[in-house]
């Protein structure tokens, strides 16, 4: 059996998992990074996209999130994001109603912080599209 560590992925509005792990990956500006057990203590910006997690003794869990930071200390991995959504919870026609709209608002431009705000929106819609996609073609 894999060696394991506490994992704790909270989101803003919840405590989304809390438990033992016995791997992580997830979207930084670097791109994926992997930790698992005895990992060198670290912090991290999170990017909108896709985070897989290992429960021991099951398969790895996707997840859609958002924007945020992650702290790994003495095996206990810390995980604040603004949002978690599990593939299957993903509204495909909302999202896409929003990725819609992100572009909308990214082609008129009116603001710096419209502009901002809108790749944002555009950022997090199109990576839980991108989630329920993966997570569609693995259960048909």
């Amino acid at each position: 059996m894999a060696k394991t560590f506490q994992v704790h992925i909270l989101a803003a509005d919840r405590p989304f998992y809390v438990g033992p792990c016995e791997s992580v990956i997830l979207p930084t500006v670097d791109g994926s990074y992997g930790i698992l057990a005895d990992h060198s203590n670290m912090i991290a910006a999170v990017v909108p996209g896709e985070l897989v997690y290992r429960i021991p003794g099951k398969s790895d869990k996707t997840v859609a999130v958002s924007g945020g930071m992650v702290k790994v200390e003495d095996n206990d991995v810390l995980i604040l994001v603004d949002s978690a959504v599990r593939p299957e919870d993903v509204d495909v026609q909302r999202n896409l109603r929003k990725v819609a709209a992100a572009r909308e608002a990214i082609a008129q431009k009116k603001s710096r912080q419209d502009f901002l705000s809108a790749q944002a929106a555009l950022a997090r819609a199109a990576s839980r599209l991108r989630v329920r996609e993966h997570y569609d073609g693995d259960h048909h």
